[in-house]
C-alpha cells in the first residue's frame, strides 16, 4: 500500500508546465479534504525531479521559506501569471487534475 506522501507525489508529477495546484486541492484529489497540512509536510520532503514549485497556497501565495523566491522565478520562467500583489493568478493557471 502506498503512503500518503507517495500519493501526493504521483499528483505533483502530473502537474503540467505553466499550471499550479494548491495544497488543499491535492488533499481533495486524494479524497481527504482536511489533509492540506499533510500535503505541505509531504512537499517539504519532495523527491528531486518533481515540479515542487507548482504547488502553492489556495489564494496564490507562494510559500517555501528560503525557497519562495526560487519558486517564484521558476514559475515565472514557465509562464505562470502573477497578480499585481505578487500572488499567482490562480484563476488563470489552476490545474484541474485532468489536463
Amino acid at each position: 500500500m502506498d503512503s500518503f506522501f507517495d500519493s501526493v507525489y504521483r499528483i505533483v508529477e502530473k502537474i503540467p508546465r505553466g499550471k499550479v495546484v494548491s495544497y488543499s486541492q491535492i488533499a481533495r484529489m486524494l479524497g481527504n479534504p482536511r489533509a492540506a497540512r499533510q500535503v505541505g509536510w509531504a512537499m517539504r520532503r519532495c523527491p528531486d525531479g518533481l515540479p515542487w514549485q507548482r504547488v502553492v497556497m489556495a489564494d496564490g501565495v507562494i510559500t517555501g521559506g528560503l525557497y519562495a523566491e526560487l519558486r517564484r522565478v521558476r514559475l515565472k520562467a514557465e509562464g505562470v501569471p502573477f497578480l499585481p500583489d505578487g500572488r499567482v493568478d490562480m484563476k488563470a493557471c489552476r490545474w484541474n487534475g485532468r489536463e
